[in-house]
């Protein structure tokens, strides 16, 4: 009876792998304050941008921004390529009819390593964002997004 039983939760447990690995990576919901608390203190560099003349965003800030962003864009990418290797390599360790259980860990390592950099590139970012304001601009930044104002509209 045990044994049966640990047959079909091995069963199931292997049906729900198999759907997370078929699936793989799923995007990230962008951090904000229905998902997030840290999104209730920090800004998102779309934000930013749209009220830049709104907050009186410098010249200096903005180049400043610009770099960050195309800095941090870079990294992501190279990260993401290196998460689908490790997804695909977890996967094809999943795939034998013996698996190796040291080998499949140590897949899965690199795919956390990989999720884990990309979580700190847009927390790292988000840091230098905020550091980079003055609180004034960062008081201007909170009432956009408590109103949930739309960004303005280009002039003509």
């Amino acid at each position: 009876m045990k044994t049966k039983l640990a047959t079909l939760a091995f069963i199931l447990a292997s049906g729900v792998l198999t759907l997370v690995l078929a699936q793989g990576p799923q995007p990230q919901p962008r951090p904000g304050p229905e998902n997030d608390p840290l999104g209730q203190l920090v800004f998102p560099p779309e934000l930013v941008m749209q009220h830049q003349r709104e907050i009186g965003l410098t010249n200096e800030q903005k180049a400043f921004m610009r770099g960050e962003i195309q800095r941090v864009t870079v990294r992501f990418n190279e990260i993401q390529w290196q998460l689908q290797d490790a997804m695909e390599g977890l996967s094809t360790s999943m795939k034998e009819s013996s698996v190796n259980e040291q080998a499949v860990l140590a897949q899965l390592d690199k795919v956390l390593d990989a999720e884990r950099e990309i979580k700190r590139l847009h927390i790292g970012l988000a840091v230098r964002i905020k550091n980079n304001l003055t609180p004034e601009q960062q008081s201007r930044l909170q009432q956009f997004k408590r109103m949930g104002q739309p960004p303005p509209q280009p002039m003509p």
